[in-house]
């Protein structure tokens, strides 16, 4: 039997069976429709099969030799705009999103770069999803309180496409490191990531908090209790320390994983923590007290260096009383402070 296609207002929705692609049509006539053997979209009133009177195609009929549609198939119908977008830069990346007339992204307070004239902004308590909207006043004050225990922005920003044509707005991240696009629909529509790694996304996509119910990993886990937890079907980009390296984990498949490192990963990867070695390993490794272990099944996202890392470096680093440096850089080094009186 021939698959169907619909699309309404740009956005696409299938593949679908004859019956289910009857019923939609009847719920909104105004759109376009495609299904093999078609050499093009078609508005749905004029096509008789739509209409529910016309004897459907036997399911032996052979398929024609035509592709399916160009563009993004959703195998149901979105809740969070489609965008595209492009990533800039090396160690210090921006993602660049394109948004259609009508089109919006949601991003985290402060986090834009630049955007086109035509592009709007609003600030909001929550995310800006159906989720969110349907709430209420109090429900989104709540999303708010529970935004705040993450550590992120009591508002968040959404950027709209208010004119014609393409307009486009960018968002940098915050140290150096990489942007990581995820489709949250090709993962099953959830994600749970580090409290601050949320950079932007397409609106519609919830970004809510992730409670761990191991004491043990949220004592020592690095992140704490609380971690960020993206759903929807929609794009949204995350930012990673240092280089990226994504793996797939198979059903049952362990890895040892530094608990600073974990930058993001599917619900249905096990997370738990470990006690790193014996106490000489734990006092004199270097590596922390506890190291994370991931089992599979699913993806996991891993950073080479996190922020935590960084800031420790940086504050190991710097002049621990005030007026200090002359030294720096010098032969005598922290000698020298000392026979300067620092």
């Amino acid at each position: 039997m021939s698959q169907w296609y619909l699309s309404f207002e740009g956005k696409q929705e299938g593949p679908m069976d004859l019956n289910q692609a009857i019923f939609r049509a009847q719920m909104n006539p105004n759109g376009f429709a495609w299904r093999e053997g078609f050499s093009d979209w078609l508005p749905i009133k004029e096509i008789p099969e739509l209409s529910g009177k016309s004897t459907p195609p036997a399911s032996g009929t052979p398929p024609g030799n035509m592709p399916k549609p160009a563009g993004k198939i959703r195998s149901t119908p979105s809740s969070a705009d489609e965008i595209d977008y492009k990533v800039f830069g090396a160690e210090m990346q921006f993602v660049e999103v394109e948004l259609d007339p009508g089109e919006s992204a949601v991003a985290e307070a402060g986090a834009m770069m630049y955007k086109d004239s035509s592009i709007e902004m609003e600030t909001i308590f929550g995310d800006g999803s159906a989720k969110s909207a349907s709430q209420g006043f109090m429900g989104k004050l709540l999303g708010a309180g529970k935004r705040i225990l993450t550590g992120e922005s009591l508002f968040m920003t959404v950027f709209t496409h208010t004119g014609q044509g393409k307009a486009h707005v960018a968002f940098g991240a915050p140290f150096p490191g990489n942007i990581v696009p995820v489709s949250l629909a090709d993962i099953g529509g959830g994600l749970v990531c580090q409290k601050d790694s949320f950079l932007c996304a397409a609106k519609g996509v919830s970004v809510g908090i992730y409670l761990q119910r191991k004491i043990m990993t949220g004592l020592f886990g690095g992140e704490g209790f609380i971690m960020q937890k993206l759903e929807g079907d929609g794009m949204a980009f995350l930012h990673a320390g240092g280089t990226v390296v994504e793996r797939t984990l198979q059903p049952g498949e362990v890895l040892h994983v530094d608990t600073g490192c974990v930058a993001a990963f599917e619900p249905t990867v096990d997370f738990e923590i470990q006690r790193a070695g014996g106490v000489k390993t734990m006092l004199f490794g270097g590596e922390g007290f506890f190291f994370a272990i991931m089992e599979g099944p699913g993806r996991i996202w891993l950073q080479s260096l996190p922020f935590s890392r960084l800031a420790g470096r940086m504050l190991q680093a710097a002049p621990q009383v005030s007026g200090g440096g002359k030294g720096e850089g010098s032969v005598l080094g922290g000698i020298g402070d000392f026979l300067d009186g620092d």
